[in-house]
């Protein structure tokens, strides 16, 4: 069963499961889950290979998707933000009976040529021995895209000096977690909300024909001045979108 941290608790509205990107953790999302559990429970779960979950030797949607099915109590909204987005879109493919709404955070149902090993060969790199502070890891992970060290930073378990990201097999299934799996399965025919930043292009246009295939009841939203980690630039503005959306 994955870790997962509640915020605030059940009301007459459904509960909220958020999934976390790749090298993240459900800690990245408090204060949105927070905010949101105004009106709601909200539960952040941290996937497989990441965070508390459990280390597993294969990382692949449809495994994350039945991960996030056994957390499911009943019948929830669910968001996904990149990796945890195609994990959301598998969950409501394959078990479409737990999901309510679904919010798919700047990510479509297909496969991406980019890697993300070096991100991982940087982690690596950091002489844990000589780590005592956060500081010490920084000044090792120089040279990143602005804001991703102290990213990467917040899955760095200082007492016991180790990553909280199982990074030996991330690498592995890389091919899987920038990919998406071919299904033959019913659509979702669930409300659907495709939220991207106006300035990522990791939903183009051209993705709508296989998001309407696979989620007929999609609609689509852009965040203006935000990429790709849009709930971290704009967090207002996603979460005001989102809460909109769910209270539609």
């Amino acid at each position: 069963m994955l870790n997962t941290i509640r915020h605030g608790a059940p009301t007459d509205k459904p509960t909220l499961l958020i999934a976390h990107g790749l090298f993240g953790s459900a800690r990245n999302w408090g204060v949105i889950s927070k905010r949101l559990s105004d009106e709601r429970e909200v539960v952040a779960a941290d996937m497989r290979n990441h965070g508390q979950s459990p280390q597993m030797a294969t990382h692949s949607y449809p495994e994350l998707g039945d991960d996030l099915a056994q957390v499911i109590d009943g019948r929830w909204d669910v968001l996904g933000h990149s990796m945890g987005g195609k994990a959301a879109m598998l969950l409501a493919l394959t078990h479409p009976e737990k999901v309510g709404k679904l919010v798919v955070a700047d990510i479509a149902p297909v496969p991406y040529q980019h890697t993300q090993t070096h991100n991982i060969d940087a982690m690596r790199a950091v002489d844990l021995s000589r780590v005592g502070s956060r500081a010490d890891a920084l000044a090792q992970l120089e040279g990143l895209e602005p804001g991703l060290a102290e990213f990467f930073l917040q899955s760095l378990d200082l007492k016991e000096r180790r990553w909280r990201l199982n990074l030996d097999v991330l690498e592995a299934e890389m091919p899987k977690i920038v990919g998406f799996p071919e299904i033959d399965l019913p659509p979702f025919e669930g409300d659907t909300l495709f939220l991207s930043g106006a300035k990522s292009d990791y939903v183009r246009r051209e993705y709508r024909d296989r998001i309407k295939e696979l989620f007929p009841n999609a609609r689509f939203a852009k965040l203006p001045d935000a990429g790709h980690w849009l709930h971290a630039e704009k967090p207002r503005e996603f979460e005001a979108a989102v809460r909109t959306f769910l209270n539609m």
